[in-house]
């Protein structure tokens, strides 16, 4: 259960345009958390709702298929157990098989393509836990030889946008965290 100290608006409250996005979250995660809190400010959640993932994540140049592919390793690098909850449907619906789940944190051995392993490398270095990450001139190679620049600035915005919105719904108490969360209590604290 999400322990959040921001307001919430809770789905009686709701204006009828968002009890879709308040069912969906609820019923893939039983944790509406993020709707309830995120209704205060209408435009975010349109930014969130509409403009990304309506338009770029499940719109956009590239295949959702790969878009799906790097949510999932992120949720699953980060330890959002609520993101898991919805990401793991998501890229299933997309067409990843259930192998390819099983197999994310192990991809480079596991039942991937070339082009999603490319997909699946670069994720991770733009993953929260990795300081150091950079787009090599071998992952570029690998990545090019699957997508055009324009294609990797999408899935670079992408991953991006989910990651920060992930710190962002940690921060808030919006998700509930898997027990090997980094971003946990049990994480390192900056005095």
């Amino acid at each position: 259960m999400a322990d959040t100290l921001m307001g919430r608006i809770p789905r009686a409250d709701l204006p009828p345009a968002l009890h879709v996005a308040w069912d969906t979250l609820n019923g893939l995660t039983g944790e509406p958390a993020f709707v309830e809190v995120f209704a205060q400010h209408p435009a975010m959640l349109d930014f969130v709702m509409r403009e990304f993932y309506g338009k770029i994540f499940f719109g956009g140049q590239v295949a959702e298929r790969y878009k799906q592919l790097a949510r999932l390793r992120l949720s699953m690098t980060h330890g959002c157990r609520t993101c898991n909850k919805q990401n793991v449907p998501g890229a299933l619906a997309a067409g990843i098989t259930q192998a390819q789940v099983d197999a994310i944190g192990d991809y480079e051995a596991g039942p991937f393509s070339e082009a999603e392993k490319a997909v699946l490398a670069y994720t991770d270095q733009v993953a929260l836990t990795n300081m150091q990450g950079q787009l090599s001139p071998a992952l570029y190679a690998r990545l090019r030889a699957h997508f055009s620049d324009a294609e990797l600035c999408e899935l670079g915005v992408v991953m991006a946008v989910i990651s920060g919105m992930a710190k962002l719904a940690f921060v808030l108490g919006l998700v509930e965290r898997e027990p090997y969360c980094p971003f946990g209590s049990g994480a390192a604290k900056l005095s």
